[in-house]
């Protein structure tokens, strides 16, 4: 089996060990990895991935450039395994420059974390940034958080009715934790989803994420560990157990993601 993980999450040496220490604070459980370029490569080896994609999000506007830069610079050195997604805050000066910017360095996408951002979905400064993407690249949201509202599923609905052609993965199957959200605003929907940091959460059974899946259809799904959340071989492990078809697995392990990232 070939496997595409769309959603992993790297940090620089210096902060690598306060970030993921921040994560676990926040979401309550202990994470798998170290949150560095060199565990999550081991972690690729290991699992015989063969393609992973990376960001990291800007809390603050003045950290969009330097984020972009490094994710460029980490995927420029292993470029066989590595694709990189940029980011942008609402508050940056320029962003229509940035993305431009961004695509000469080569990112393929856009990672946004509403929460830590600090930003609703909707809100009308992302809606202009939103504008200027409009198709030319893939946009990753965090989506849904029982502690504030900025990712809620119904926000990314109202974004997908203003732009129903953009490309947006909905990640942890559009909830996070907000399951029965997810399912009324975003199932069904003109939107790619993925399976990271659902079933590993305590949140949600895997019976659970089976039946959001087949209701959403197999062609909108794609395999993400969010690592350092989970290694390779645990979330392989967690996609098994929801019982799918080969054929099924085969579309989220790898087949939805070269359609999507055009691989």
């Amino acid at each position: 089996m070939k496997y595409i993980d769309v959603h992993c999450h790297v940090f620089p040496p210096a902060i690598a060990a306060k970030a993921v220490h921040n994560l676990e604070a926040y979401y309550g459980f202990k994470w798998e990895g170290t949150g560095l370029i060199g565990d999550l490569l081991a972690s690729i080896r290991k699992s015989g991935i063969a393609k992973s994609v990376i960001f990291s999000s800007a809390t603050k506007p003045e950290q969009v450039t330097n984020i972009n830069d490094y994710i460029a610079s980490i995927v420029a050195a292993e470029p066989d395994i590595l694709l990189g997604f940029g980011t942008l805050h609402p508050d940056f000066p320029d962003f229509r420059k940035e993305l431009r910017r961004m695509k000469t360095l080569g990112l393929k996408g856009l990672k946004f974390h509403p929460d830590f951002q600090r930003f609703h979905i909707d809100d009308p400064r992302m809606m202009e940034i939103y504008r200027e993407v409009g198709d030319s690249m893939v946009m990753l949201f965090h989506t849904g958080d029982k502690n504030t509202d900025y990712s809620s599923p119904s926000r990314l609905a109202h974004v997908l009715d203003v732009f129903p052609d953009l490309r947006v993965i909905a990640a942890h199957m559009g909830g996070y934790s907000e399951w029965q959200e997810a399912r009324r605003y975003l199932i069904g929907r003109n939107v790619w989803m993925d399976v990271s940091s659902t079933t590993t959460t305590g949140t949600v059974s895997h019976e659970e994420i089976r039946r959001m899946i087949l209701d959403h259809g197999t062609d909108k799904v794609l395999f993400g560990t969010d690592y350092p959340g989970s290694r390779h071989e645990r979330m392989i492990g967690e996609v098994l157990k929801f019982r799918l078809s080969p054929e099924d697995n085969e579309k989220i392990f790898h087949r939805n993601a070269e359609k999507l990232l055009g691989l």
